[in-house]
Parts: C-alpha cells; sequence; structure tokens
C-alpha cells in the first residue's frame, strides 16, 4: 500500500479521497491555487503545495506543476479525483515516465473511451448495444444534415471529447442544426480543446442508466450494480439514485452484463462508469459513453453496496488485485445523491458566485460531501457545487423521505442555490413514482418552477426579525410600540421591498400581539393623502426570534417556524422548504435598497465575450442574441429585452469583463 499519495484536485472530491486516505493510514498531499488558500481540502490533507493562479489552466490542469509537487513531497501516486486531469491520458503518461503510480485506468483506455467516436466503435466490436448515429472522420455541416436526415429528427450533437453535458445540443429541425453545431463546437473548443462532434438519434423520453464497474486491469471485471441519472438540465446530472427504478429483471441483467463486457473490451483497471440509455417504449439499453474515472454520483453505490471505491481505487492501483468477487458484492437498500450548486434554477440554472454568508447542511438524515464551508467565495474559476446530499434506506420510499427531510432543512444564503428547486424535484409526484426520464424538468415545469406568492408568514417573520434586531438593549420604553407615547404615534412604518415592488407595513402592538397591515403599492399610499389604504393585507401575530435567526409564531392563531438570515441587499426567509428575498431599505440595519432593471445588458458574471452576434446600428428582435458570452466553462446569450436597436458594444470579442459590467448599449423601439 501507497505510503502518501497527491490528490490533484480540489473541492469536495479532494476532502472525500483524503477521508479514506487516512482511515487507511496513507498521508495524503493537496494541492491549491491562489483562490483555495483557505479551502477545506488543503486542511483536509497532511501536507499542501501552492501550484498558481486561480484559473484552472494556469494551475490545476498544469501537468508540470502537479508533478513538481509529487517531486517536491515524494508522494508514490497521484489521485485525480473527477475533472482536470483525471482523463487526461498526458497525464497518465507523465507520471508513468517520473515512476508514480496514476490511481486510475492506463493511458491506453482513457484515450480509447476519451473519443466518443473511438469508444462506440469498439463497444459495436464488443457487440455492446449502441446508439444509431454517425461518428465518422468528416465534420463538415453537409454531413451532419446528411446524417441527420437518415437518423431522423430529432437528433443529439455530442463533443467527441465531451463530458459533464458541455458542448450538447438537441436539434428538432434542419434549419437549427448549422447555427447549433456552430454554438456546439466554440463551447467543446473552449472546454476541451477538440471541436470534433457525433450526431446519434435524440429518443424522446430516454433514461440515462449507468454501471458502476472496477477492473484489476488484468481481464478481471465485476459490477457494483447500476444507477439512474434521469434527472439532468442542460444534460448535466442532477439527482441520481441506486437502483435504478422500475427495471425488469431480464433488462437489469443485460444491462449490467453490458456495462461488464464493455470493461473487458478495453481490459479495464481501477474505477469507472458505462453509461446507458435505456429507451422504455422498446426495453432496450444503448451505450452512450464509459468515463474511466471516479463520478461524482459513485456514494449512491456506495451506499447499497457498503464499499468504499477509493479504498477500491487505493488497492487496485497498489496491485493488490480486486478486493471482492463478483458473488462477493450485494446490494440492499436504496440511495439518492442530490447536486447542492450555486446557481439560479429559474435563470435557466445559471451559475452564481460570491460568499457563503450563511452555510447550513443537516447531517441528521443525510451523507453531507462538501468542499466549502460558511464565510468561503464561490468563484468564477470552478465548477459551483455547494456539496452533495446523499440518503440512504431500506427502501426507496424511506431514502426520498429522507432527502426531502434533508433538503427541507438546508439552509444557504449570500447567493443563488438550487435547494428549493432540489425539494420540489423530490417532492413531485412522477419521481416519486419513479416515472422519469431526461426530459423530466422540461416537461414538469409548472410545478417545479411554481411562482411562489406573498405570503403573510413571510411579513410577520421579517417585522419580528427586525424588531429583534432593533430592540432596545434596556426594554427602554419610548423605544416601544406597547403605550401611549407623547407625540410620537402609536403604530410603526416599516418599508420593504418584497421581489422589487416597494411595500408599507404597518404595524401596531397590543400586548404580546403585533397587529399588521401591509399596503403592496407604496407609491399609492404616499399619493393617497388621508384616504383609506386599497388591497390591503392586515394580520395579526406573535412571537420570537433566536440569535440563529430562528422564528417561532403565530400568524393569525396558526402557528409555524421560520427562518431569517442576511441575504445580499436584504433577508432570505425560510418557511419549510420554501425561501423568499425580501429587501428592507434601512440603512440602521446595514440593507439598502437594490434594484435591478429588467433586461439588464449587463455581465451575469465574470467572463470573456465570445462572439458578438449583431452589428452596432442593427435593429433586432425581443429575445435575439446580442452578444454570447463564456463563464464557468458554459455559454451565455445575453438577449435583446425588447424590440430596438445596438447603439454601441462596450467591449469586443476575446475581451475579459467583470460581473455588472455593461455590455451593450440598447434602445427601445418606439
Amino acid at each position: 500500500m501507497f505510503k502518501k499519495i497527491l490528490i490533484a484536485n480540489r473541492g469536495e472530491i479532494a476532502v472525500r479521497v483524503a477521508r479514506t486516505a487516512r482511515k487507511m493510514g496513507v498521508s495524503t498531499v493537496a494541492v491549491f491555487s491562489d483562490a483555495d488558500r483557505d479551502a477545506p481540502h488543503v486542511r483536509a490533507c497532511d501536507e499542501a503545495v501552492y501550484i498558481g493562479p486561480s484559473p484552472a489552466a494556469e494551475s490545476y490542469l498544469r501537468t508540470e506543476k502537479i508533478l513538481d509537487a509529487i517531486k517536491k513531497t515524494g508522494a508514490e501516486g497521484a489521485h485525480p479525483g473527477y475533472g482536470f486531469l483525471s482523463e487526461n491520458a498526458e497525464f497518465a503518461d507523465a507520471l508513468e515516465k517520473a515512476g508514480v503510480v496514476f490511481i486510475g485506468p492506463t493511458a491506453e483506455t482513457i484515450r480509447a473511451m476519451g473519443s466518443k467516436s473511438a469508444a462506440k466503435d469498439l463497444m459495436e466490436a464488443a457487440d455492446v448495444p449502441t446508439t444509431p448515429g454517425y461518428q465518422g472522420a468528416d465534420q463538415s455541416v453537409e454531413i451532419f444534415k446528411k446524417e441527420a436526415a437518415r437518423i431522423g429528427y430529432p437528433v443529439l450533437l455530442k463533443a467527441t471529447a465531451g463530458g459533464g453535458g458541455k458542448g450538447m445540443r438537441m436539434v428538432e429541425k434542419e434549419h437549427d442544426l448549422e447555427d447549433a453545431l456552430k454554438s456546439a463546437q466554440r463551447e467543446a473548443k473552449s472546454a476541451f480543446g477538440d471541436d470534433r462532434f457525433l450526431i446519434e438519434k435524440y429518443i424522446a423520453r430516454a433514461r440515462h442508466v449507468e454501471v458502476q464497474i472496477f477492473g484489476d486491469g488484468t481481464g478481471n471485471v465485476v459490477h457494483m450494480y447500476e444507477r439512474d441519472c434521469s434527472i439532468q438540465r442542460r444534460h448535466q446530472k442532477v439527482i441520481e439514485e441506486a437502483p435504478a427504478p422500475g427495471l425488469s429483471d431480464d433488462l437489469r441483467a443485460s444491462l449490467l452484463k453490458a456495462g461488464v463486457d464493455a470493461g473487458k473490451a478495453v481490459n479495464y483497471r481501477g474505477a469507472g462508469t458505462v453509461e446507458f440509455l435505456y429507451d422504455p417504449k422498446d426495453e432496450k439499453v444503448y451505450f452512450m459513453e464509459m468515463n474511466t474515472r471516479l463520478q461524482v454520483e459513485h456514494p449512491v453505490s456506495e451506499a447499497i453496496t457498503g464499499l468504499d471505491f477509493v479504498e477500491w481505487q487505493l488497492r487496485i492501483a497498489a496491485g493488490e488485485g480486486l478486493p471482492l468477487a463478483q458473488d462477493e458484492i450485494g446490494e440492499t437498500g436504496h440511495a439518492f445523491e442530490a447536486r447542492l450548486y450555486a446557481e439560479n434554477p429559474a435563470s435557466n440554472f445559471a451559475p452564481s458566485i460570491g460568499t457563503l454568508t450563511t452555510l447550513r447542511l443537516p447531517v441528521e438524515h443525510a451523507r453531507i460531501d462538501s468542499g466549502v464551508e460558511e464565510g468561503q467565495a464561490i468563484t468564477p474559476y470552478y465548477d459551483p457545487m455547494i456539496a452533495k446530499v446523499i440518503t440512504y434506506g431500506t427502501s426507496r420510499d424511506e431514502a426520498l423521505g429522507r432527502l426531502r427531510a434533508t433538503l427541507k432543512e438546508t439552509r444557504v444564503a449570500g447567493l443563488e442555490m438550487n435547494a428549493q428547486f432540489l425539494y420540489a424535484l423530490a417532492a413531485a409526484p412522477d419521481f416519486i413514482a419513479g416515472d422519469v426520464s431526461t426530459r423530466f424538468i422540461e416537461e414538469h415545469k409548472s410545478e417545479l418552477f411554481d411562482d411562489k406568492k406573498s405570503d403573510k408568514r413571510v411579513w410577520a417573520a421579517v417585522a419580528l426579525w427586525k424588531l429583534e434586531q432593533s430592540a432596545p438593549a434596556n426594554d427602554d420604553p419610548w423605544a416601544s410600540l406597547k403605550g401611549f407615547r407623547l407625540n410620537r404615534p402609536t403604530h410603526e412604518l416599516m418599508w420593504i421591498d418584497y421581489q422589487g415592488a416597494p411595500a408599507i407595513m404597518r404595524l401596531s402592538q397590543d400586548g404580546d400581539d403585533f397587529k399588521a397591515t401591509l399596503e403592496p403599492d407604496a407609491a399609492a399610499a404616499a399619493r393617497r393623502e388621508g384616504r383609506e389604504p386599497q388591497d390591503t393585507l392586515s394580520f395579526s401575530f406573535s412571537g420570537t426570534c433566536d440569535d440563529t435567526g430562528t422564528i417561532r409564531m403565530s400568524v393569525d392563531q396558526d402557528q409555524c417556524v421560520a427562518f431569517v438570515t442576511k441575504h445580499g441587499d436584504g433577508l432570505r426567509v425560510w418557511i419549510g422548504a420554501d425561501h423568499w428575498d425580501v429587501t428592507i431599505p434601512d440603512p440602521l440595519l446595514g440593507i439598502s435598497a437594490h434594484h435591478s432593471s429588467e433586461g439588464s445588458l449587463t455581465a451575469p458574471m465574470p467572463g470573456v465575450i465570445t462572439l458578438l452576434s449583431a452589428k452596432v446600428g442593427d435593429t433586432v428582435e425581443a429575445g435575439a442574441p446580442l452578444l454570447i458570452m463564456e463563464a464557468m466553462k458554459m455559454e451565455h446569450a445575453v438577449k435583446a429585452p425588447f424590440d430596438g436597436t445596438v447603439k454601441s458594444y462596450r467591449f469586443a470579442a476575446g475581451d475579459q469583463v467583470k460581473d455588472g459590467d455593461l455590455l451593450v448599449e440598447f434602445e427601445e423601439s418606439a
């Protein structure tokens, strides 16, 4: 067994690898960039080596810097985690040349499976079922149009060197194919340095199922059963589970056999995942790709098998072979994993950057794998994952219930995040029933993205929080709402900006109870000049707010618990799994009003301008793309908010922009 290994990664996977290594008595070395000097993965290891500036291309993706760190610390092996250099054959070659063990498959296997086209050819030769498509050398638009017509629309464009959904496009009609291909090629070139593509038949309501395998590199391959990863956005996984629900025994047996056959076809070594599309209409599975690394979602398979996959990786890499034979590997129960991300589901899941001012991840019902902590910044340089929430139960219902319970108590503020969306997924009736597909989110938009209406419980929680924050330390009677006060009104006014709408709340107190009248239209209130308010919401409430922000309250005699914390320019209020963002323009609390105009043509985050889609002077319709920017390895289109004219561009293609930079001057049509 190794005495010391270097973990050539960051975030939660580096923390997770370090945890198993420590259990096995193996010392660990972390590497870190400027952005990660104080990151949890650095502290999780026994040693840490600085490898450069924050951009991954200048640190985590630099093979020579990783090799220097290995030489400096005397590490005998390198665990690549996932992403970065984990599927880089040149990195594996460089380690072997330096006499260091790559804790993963051989460089030859990585090359064979790194090209989706070559992998598909290999699988066809091994009689592993594949999706109808084209993966030839001719990459012209004309040949793609010809092959798409042969296959039949809709089709799926996939980057040959791709992964994580990047460079993937679904095309429904021929006239959309050329633009989709060019956009996908730009994204693939930026993400992988390779703009070659293949095209496949798009299966409308397919399920994404995959087989976890391990091999010893001498022809022995075993499986750890299957996972279902159908719940996806932008072709990236959101919630995974093991085992896959609703598969017949025969189908499951053929799926697991295909996974093992795929591993044997390349004499696989270490941990790998063979991904398939399952078409419920014809009860068939089709090979998609093989991931030659440990997958993000591996904890659900660990949960049902009771095995530690990182330990298996280390033992196989150290030459010990497979720890167990296939008939010694069993499964029990069910497990889910939900990926908690810093992103805004309502804005097409755009990544969010900022400081995690609040981060509370309950562990009562779940295993939490995280590489960040409260007070840490989510930067534009890396994947915006906050944590993986993994739950296990003896049945699918039990595991799913624990997932909902954990998400219901998850509290994140300081940036946008998807916990509320994950809860909505886990609570959707069709998901509970196991009726899933890769189009699940698109088909259930109305229930997953339901706008929450104004709620008097939210207003009551905000009022109690503010009153607690501004309460006099010595219970000064002159600052109280109780009783008669000379030359002062017997009520309190609170100005609130709720989702961009200024409102006024009038508070009065009678004993321990407060009376509130909310007037949503503050401008109308200012013009009213003594007349009776219109469209008001009146209610009574009482409660207590502790120093953690937990509020126990009664609103019109109904009781509930809320949680309130500062968030950006205001407050974030949770009631159950739902949260609301509220601004209180009150300089005494250090909170100021902030408004961003609808259709703002500013940069949503730091990035690089890759394409100007229109010219100065062009008149365009609402929704037309004005420019394309790349941020966090994804393309983002800045579109016209209304019909109008492009007056000027503030940046050119190739320019780096900051969060909030004005990108385009745009004039609305008369």
